[in-house]
């Protein structure tokens, strides 16, 4: 990521009530986080200009993205991934049926789960047929860019 789009995203914390931002983009992340200072007066009941004043600017971080390697036995197997930061939803109501569990078929293009991105619901489609043999997210849990939810069985 360059310096520059650095900058605008430090400026998109500062401009906003967000306190951490979490960019991935070509196998590198970047977490702006803004941080609170511990000194507070009136007895901690500070304004939020009061806030403003007493908060250091956000500090950009920039790291290469975890890879993990894939183990042996899911080689075979493909992966259905998120394609978003978000949350983990595996069905379209907290008292709904789950989209698909472990041993189900599914289609191409059949709805697997939700990823809960900013307040906005979006359902991940399967990539491939087959038969789901892992589901590697619990539900309502937060995942990652490119993180693996599902292993699907294209044989199966």
């Amino acid at each position: 990521m360059k310096e520059k789009q650095i900058k605008k995203l430090i400026q998109l914390v500062e401009e906003s009530d967000i306190d951490v931002l979490e960019v991935s983009s070509w196998g590198r992340k970047v977490r702006i986080t803004r941080r609170l200072s511990n000194n507070t007066s009136d007895n901690g009941s500070s304004s939020m200009a009061n806030l403003a004043a007493h908060m250091p600017p956000p500090v950009a971080v920039v790291a290469p993205a975890p890879q993990a390697p894939p183990a042996a036995d899911d080689d075979k197997f493909m992966a259905i991934k998120s394609p978003m930061v978000g949350t983990f939803y595996a069905a379209p109501a907290p008292d709904a049926k789950p989209y698909v569990e472990v041993g189900q078929h599914v289609e191409k293009g059949q709805v697997v789960c939700i990823v809960e991105a900013m307040k906005l619901m979006n359902e991940i489609e399967s990539e491939v047929a087959g038969r789901v043999t892992k589901v590697n997210v619990e539900n309502a849990q937060p995942v990652e860019f490119g993180q693996a939810i599902f292993l699907i069985d294209p044989a199966g």
